[in-house]
């Protein structure tokens, strides 16, 4: 993949001495810069077409962590309300919560490639160079974008596309306004916080998304294979059992959709709401568990290694198998359906957005009730100095629902407070205080002792980054 990165840049390079060619002429582009601060979807702009154009960008994020964890089980060896014996394993003194150095995360690294290749059609490819699921180089995902049917014929249907942006690709899932605040590996400009939600609604597949923005209106429907992994091998489906006698034949595709009402109503306020369906029938992704970059919280709620009724139970700090730490997901695996409403106000340097978001869901065709796991969310960010370069905010998150692996519901609830300065356009300075807290979470989860029963981690992170 390295080298693949290296030939790319090479061409790029010997490109620019075409004189037919430019770089960063690129049209219907949300900027990747501070410019890019609450613009949702896509968007049309005056960029006129001079021929090819090539845009190569990149964002680096760097974080400093200073988080503990803490929980209600307790150390040493005893026997807990199953009757289980939990003690120490390789001298680690019995169950606990791994400490948590105050040091520096892996530092997260995006490149993007793109080229104007028409009047109104272009192309876009992700690449994360660093990331904490993955520290190899690999491919996020790429697409085309088709804002003009000049390629057919000249002005062919203008009048529709003037209003319309068409979307081909493995790409970003459009659900909800909340993943355009979010931290996307290495592009955390343009998230005022240092992580996501807590139930992190992101996942990128194959398909198409078509949209229709006009005066105020936004409305998008999409469609996509509804895999993660894209591949042509033959879908084998599981052995009956008494608990499922009737699997899965099939993966169906996702449905997508959005609507909404975005305005400027005069010089200092502006006003947005949409709401967001996304449903999948026969599913072999997770939009709550499929985003590859992983958690900004390293190592938040893991254990040591111990053992449980004689069986030893591993260390699970690892940063990339245990990737999502501080994160929530309702773990559907048969089929889901969410709604999402985000209410979105910016009155001069006052802004607020939100989140409410309704999902329910099966692990079990035919033969389970569904579950159902609700989220809220609130973010109050205020923008001062010249530009808004500096603001400080908070946001208050909450979780709450069902799991398959025990009958009562589980809250998660999450405060965080923010303060920040743009450098420059480009960089980002940000320093963040979090409190997480886990209830109503069961002792123990299978076969060992449940990290969130009880669970809480607080603590500081401060973050700088970079993109262009």
């Amino acid at each position: 993949m390295k080298k693949t990165v290296l030939t790319i840049v090479g061409i790029l390079s010997f490109a620019a001495v075409d004189a037919q060619v430019s770089f960063g002429k690129i049209q219907n582009q949300i900027p990747r810069s501070k410019e890019g601060l609450n613009v949702f979807d896509v968007q049309k702009n005056d960029v006129p077409y001079e021929g090819i154009s090539v845009d190569l960008g990149g964002a680096l994020a760097l974080q400093f962590q200073g988080l503990n964890s803490f929980n209600d089980q307790r150390e040493g060896t005893y026997t807990a309300p199953n009757g289980a014996l939990i003690s120490g394993n390789a001298g680690t003194g019995g169950y606990r919560l791994n400490n948590l150095q105050n040091n520096f995360n892996l530092p997260a690294a995006n490149l993007v490639f793109g080229a104007q290749l028409a009047d109104g059609v272009r192309v876009n490819l992700d690449i994360y160079l660093s990331s904490r699921h993955h520290n190899e180089t690999w491919v996020k995902g790429g697409y085309l974008q088709i804002d003009k049917l000049d390629f057919i014929k000249k002005d062919f249907l203008a009048g529709i596309m003037k209003y319309t942006t068409i979307k081909v690709g493995q790409m970003e899932n459009n659900y909800g306004d909340s993943h355009f605040r979010r931290t996307d590996n290495g592009n955390a400009l343009l998230n005022p916080f240092i992580e996501a939600n807590i139930m992190d609604s992101f996942e990128t597949e194959m398909g198409m998304e078509i949209y229709y923005n006009r005066e105020g209106l936004v409305s998008m429907i999409g469609i996509t294979n509804g895999k993660l992994n894209q591949g042509v091998a033959e879908f084998v489906a599981s052995d009956p059992t008494t608990s499922a006698p009737d699997p899965n034949t099939t993966v169906s595709p996702t449905i997508l959709a959005k609507l909404g009402y975005d305005k400027q109503l005069n010089e200092d306020l502006r006003i947005r709401i949409t709401g967001s369906y996304n449903h999948n029938a026969n599913m072999s992704a997770n939009p709550w568990g499929s985003d590859r970059a992983g958690s900004r919280y390293f190592g938040v709620m893991s254990h040591q290694a111990y053992t449980y009724n004689a069986t030893p139970v591993a260390n699970n700090f690892d940063p990339t198998a245990n990737a999502s730490t501080g994160r929530f997901s309702p773990g559907y695996a048969n089929w889901y359906t969410a709604f999402m409403i985000n209410p979105f106000v910016k009155y001069r340097g006052l802004e607020f957005f939100g989140t409410l978001e309704f999902t329910s869901g099966g692990d079990k065709k035919g033969t389970d009730e569904s579950r159902s796991v609700d989220q809220y969310a609130a973010d109050l960010i205020y923008r001062f100095g010249d530009a808004e370069k500096f603001f400080v905010g908070a946001r208050y998150n909450i979780v709450s629902g069902e799991l398959a692996s025990q009958t009562q519901k589980v809250n998660v609830d999450r405060f965080e407070a923010s303060a920040g300065w743009f450098m420059t356009k480009n960089i980002v300075a940000k320093l963040a205080y979090t409190n997480q807290n886990y209830s109503d979470y069961s002792q123990t989860s299978g076969n060992s002792l449940n990290d969130l029963y009880g669970g809480s981690f607080e603590g500081i992170m401060f973050e700088a980054a970079i993109s262009f």
